[in-house]
């Protein structure tokens, strides 16, 4: 469709550029390829318009007052216009709206609207005075469907966690389940690797009981004692000491993998191949190759894969995403992460090179993953140099530093370290427009017990989201600075994205393709620093 005088966003829902472009840009997310999303007076594209949804379309329309083509398009018409606040918006009992907030607020200019003759359903509406008004429907049309937004500003929908999703289910035909799963109730699902006390096991079990269609059905550990706490923390577990008897439990549909990182890639082939989902701890694999197989073994079966990358859903993460994003500091040309202190490794998997695959493999996967996210790609050139100059009984190294370069010469620095006795700020990130910095602080429980007198317990410090300070340059000005708290607690957001994957056809939040260059950085990085810090090329 070429049009003028309306602005055809990218079907994606998500912000490309500010450029308007004359035609329809299709999405490169297979599940949104039927919608487009419209802005500005139509003038004249109504009529093309209503040709596309007649062919199974998708059309959002945000409409303007006073353009009856599009209400005559939508079905409704513009009641009132209202100026740009805070509004609550309430979702309709649809099914779109399934395991979604019913309440959400957003800002932005309202337009309530009027279904005219019956042709558009209200599906949301937004308490205007203590009186609910639409301002959201649906019109179908033909094999498609004619969405009108009554809140004008579309980018702020568009970036809604809980609107977004809204409005893409509405663009679908249907938003019932899938096919494999709409009669079985929950997704049963096998945690392999249980775990000590309070380890991934519970954490996995805690979230599963509290995400709606997950249910954690089974633990495998090859320690029976660990299986005996399973049991005390979740009484209706079943129980297995290999993971080949959950493989061949027909009742389980997802497994978890959280063993050490060297048995990954072998655990998750056979369970792909015994047709379950497989979610597996990070990182996904040691190697670009074995990432390779997983997603090739995956695809064969029809079955998923994917990474608990956990830490896209920490409260400081989000906040400087949410920022960098927005363009607050413009083109971001420079980030450096930091995770460490000076203390004696742990004596665990976690500090053997054989199980562990390598110092970098630990929290690299988290903040190489973070990197990679906010910058969009991967980087061109990779360098790690490594030291071993103090704890002598563990394998892994002491300090790493992973130097990280882009072909348009951005780069990138993450360094973990045993021997920091001053830990540098977790995040420091540099744009055109400015500059985000927040460091780690103390955690530690004070209290005063009867018969025990003080009794005090120290926390990891990366547990705790960090406040971030943002300083932007305004010319004439100066430097400005400001406070970004941590963003709000986003739940169990990974567990909540794989349940309306596997259930409602959501878009996974991540992808393997994403996991595999991931794996393809800390692999580059594990060879430089067995290298002495040779620089290593990642082809394009």
């Amino acid at each position: 469709m070429r049009s003028t005088a309306a602005h055809v966003s990218p079907p994606s829902f998500r912000q490309r550029s500010s450029a308007r472009p004359t035609t329809a840009e299709r999405s490169d997310d297979s599940s949104d390829d039927d919608l487009l999303v419209v802005t500005g007076r139509l003038d004249g594209s109504a009529e093309r318009l209503a040709e596309l949804a007649a062919g199974g379309k998708a059309i959002v329309v945000v409409l303007e007052p006073g353009d009856e083509e599009a209400e005559e398009l939508c079905g409704v018409r513009v009641s009132q216009q209202l100026p740009r606040s805070e509004w609550f918006v309430t979702l309709g009992e649809v099914p779109a709206a399934i395991r979604l907030v019913g309440e959400v607020p957003v800002v932005s200019a309202l337009r309530t609207l009027e279904p005219l003759n019956g042709q558009a359903v209200p599906v949301a509406t937004t308490s205007v005075r203590f009186a609910h008004q639409a301002t959201i429907t649906v019109r179908n049309h033909g094999s498609g469907r004619i969405i009108a937004l009554g809140i004008a500003d579309h980018a702020a929908v568009r970036r809604h966690p809980v609107l977004g999703t809204f409005i893409k289910r509405l663009a679908r035909p249907s938003s019932a389940p899938s096919r494999d799963f709409a009669d079985s109730g929950d997704l049963q699902v096998a945690m392999i690797g249980y775990g000590p006390f309070g380890g991934m096991g519970y954490t996995h079990g805690l979230a599963c009981a509290e995400t709606e269609g997950l249910t954690l059905a089974v633990a495998v550990d090859t320690a029976q004692d660990r299986l005996d706490a399973a049991k005390v923390d979740f009484p209706d577990l079943r129980t297995y000491l290999s993971a080949e008897a959950a493989a061949a439990d027909d009742a389980i549909d997802v497994a978890i993998i959280a063993t050490p990182p060297s048995f990954h890639s072998t655990l998750a082939l056979d369970l792909l191949r015994a047709g379950k989902h497989v979610v597996v701890e990070k990182p996904m694999c040691l190697t670009v190759a074995e990432a390779d197989q997983l997603i090739a073994v995956a695809e064969e079966h029809d079955r998923v894969i994917t990474v608990h990358q956990s830490r896209r859903w920490d409260r400081d993460y989000l906040a400087l995403e949410r920022a960098v994003t927005r363009g607050q500091l413009g083109a971001v040309f420079n980030m450096e992460t930091f995770v460490g202190g000076f203390d004696h490794p742990c004596r665990a998997w976690h500090s053997e090179t054989a199980l562990s695959g390598g110092a970098v493999y630990d929290w690299g996967s988290h903040h190489i993953d973070w990197i990679l996210q906010l910058f969009g790609s991967t980087p061109k050139r990779v360098l790690c140099s490594a030291h071993t100059r103090v704890w002598h009984d563990t394998t892994n190294v002491d300090q790493l530093s992973v130097w990280m370069q882009w072909a348009d010469g951005r780069e990138a620095t993450f360094r973990q370290s045993d021997v920091a006795a001053i830990r540098r700020p977790k995040f420091y990130v540099q744009g055109t427009e400015g500059t985000i910095e927040g460091h780690y602080r103390s955690l530690r429980n004070e209290s005063v017990a009867a018969g025990r007198g003080h009794v005090d317990g120290w926390h990891h410090h990366a547990e705790a989201p960090v406040d971030l300070t943002m300083a932007r340059y305004e010319s004439d000005y100066g430097i400005v600075e400001s406070h970004l708290p941590a963003a709000p607690h986003p739940g169990w957001g990974f567990h909540r994205n794989l349940a309306d994957h596997l259930l409602l056809g959501e878009s996974l939040a991540v992808p393997p393709a994403q996991s595999r260059e991931v794996v393809r950085v800390l692999e580059a990085a594990h060879r430089s620093g067995d290298e002495g810090g040779s620089v290593i090329t990642l082809d394009d």
